[in-house]
């Protein structure tokens, strides 16, 4: 157990505190079954390539099945003189299997080994990720659809603006948690590459088939480098950077819940289940669910700043530093998937107080622009009806009155070109339907966005589940 791979060419035993501190296996023992599965591949590839013969294949699969029932059943034994978890499973497998154990290193480094591994790990985490972000974005669409007809103030700078649909307002969180799925999917293409095979940075004297693994491993390609194959870790950082842009959305989604479940807005209401209490204040109900999603953020973005800051000056090709990368990425994909799975437990049960959300829209001149289009529609240039609105809404505001409050005569003295017709086109229902511009609140807009969404996630599920039923077969 103390012999370490590299003994023949050292005088002296590994001092027990560099031991410890070199040590990984507390952190990258999640990668075991990618280790065990890459070595399974490597293992079956030797053995057709005659590099070691059929019966040393057989042990050798059937010590790494034992090996691996080990870890399923919490039994494995770690030791940090063992460093990593490539390490532990040779070291295992050298007690199984006697010393034909070590054969399976042939014509493989750990440098391309972990390589794999990482790549692994990364490429079942983001395919998580994106069948949760999936169900996200179809728990905004359900709630958009029941609530296509509530509506709410729109801002801008926090300050109330325009009213708009609350269905149109959640349609905008569906189209950032899509751009999300795009980019992990396009993120996905490049984790998707097998670097097994380029051995520790210059490729392997053994007559290997790098294809072949690649088959049994499901990699579409194999890496076209082996020195960049054992030191590229951009994969990660895409996926970082992509990670860090879904989290800003999720921030800024729960800044609104934040804002709008407070006395102040009442807009929504947060279920018991998902809220805390006070420990002094008994009346309290506190928004700690998405208050928690908000400060997270910050743990995904220091993950992104730590691989690009490990990267930025590392010389080709494998260096010890890329030790450090899989903490970070462990700690995002694990932020990231329990922000997902939080969302989408707290959607469906949001209650939204459309009463209040209406009332919002009934005061704070949201309809000065509305004047303005009125006016421009009548002849007036736009600048010079944007001018009359604004008075009318000093006027107004002089007399403690919104717009829609005014007489018509009062309305009249700004302007001869106003008449009767103004107190329909001032009502919030009429400046809604009235935005008809692609992408605009316009309740058919907003209906048909909704659709074409039901539409798009339809066929992802059912792609899925064509790919679910294509593994099934024989």
């Amino acid at each position: 157990m103390t012999d370490k791979a590299w003994d023949g060419r050292f005088s002296q035993h590994t001092d027990i505190g560099v031991e410890r501190f070199t040590a990984s296996i507390a952190v990258d023992q999640r990668l075991y079954p990618y280790d065990l599965a890459g070595s399974s591949a490597h293992c079956r590839m030797l053995a057709k390539q005659g590099i070691i013969n059929p019966e040393e294949a057989i042990l050798l699969e059937q010590g790494l099945e034992e090996i691996r029932h080990e870890f399923e059943a919490k039994s494995f034994q770690f030791d940090d003189r063992l460093e990593d978890i490539h390490m532990h499973i040779e070291a295992r497998l050298l007690e199984k299997v006697g010393t034909v154990a070590h054969k399976l290193h042939t014509a493989r480094s750990r440098n391309d080994q972990v390589a794999l591994d990482i790549r692994m790990y990364l490429r079942e985490a983001v395919i998580g990720l994106i069948s949760g972000l999936t169900t996200l974005r179809m728990n905004l669409v359900a709630l958009a659809e029941a609530h296509v007809k509530t509506v709410m103030p729109g801002y801008t700078h926090l300050q109330r603006a325009q009213p708009v649909l609350f269905g149109h307002h959640l349609m905008a969180y569906y189209e950032m948690f899509s751009r999300d799925v795009e980019r992990l999917q396009q993120c996905l293409v490049r984790i998707n590459v097998m670097p097994l095979g380029s051995a520790a940075l210059a490729g392997t004297t053994y007559p290997i088939d790098r294809d072949f693994v690649a088959r049994l491993l499901d990699f579409p390609v194999v890496s076209a480098n082996s020195i960049d194959a054992v030191s590229d870790r951009d994969f990660i950082i895409e996926f970082l950077s992509a990670a860090s842009l879904c989290m800003v959305h999720f921030s800024r989604f729960s800044e609104e819940l934040v804002l709008w479940s407070s006395a102040e807005f009442a807009f929504i209401e947060l279920p018991d289940a998902y809220a805390t209490g006070s420990s002094i204040m008994p009346q309290k109900k506190n928004p700690d669910v998405p208050e928690l999603v908000r400060g997270k953020a910050g743990r995904v973005f220091g993950a992104l700043i730590a691989l690009l800051t490990i990267m930025k000056s590392l010389p080709l090709a494998y260096n010890r530093d890329l030790q450090e990368d899989k903490q970070p990425l462990f700690d995002a994909v694990d932020t990231l998937s329990s922000c997902v799975d939080i969302y989408n437990r707290l959607l469906p049960h949001l209650n939204i107080i459309e009463e209040t959300m209406y009332r919002a829209t009934q005061q704070g001149y949201l309809n000065a622009t509305d004047l303005a289009d009125y006016l421009t529609g009548k002849g007036m240039p736009f600048r010079e009806a944007h001018g009359c609105a604004g008075k009318t809404v000093a006027f107004a505001l002089s007399r403690g009155k919104e717009l829609q409050e005014l007489t018509l005569k009062e309305l009249k003295s700004f302007s001869a070109l106003i008449d009767e017709d103004i107190f329909d086109v001032l009502t919030v229902e009429r400046m809604i339907d009235r935005r008809i511009s692609a992408g605009g609140t316009a309740t058919a807009n907003v209906m048909a966005a909704i659709q074409t969404a039901k539409e798009h996630l339809q066929d992802m599920a059912g792609t899925d589940q064509g790919k679910n039923d294509a593994k099934k077969l024989p």
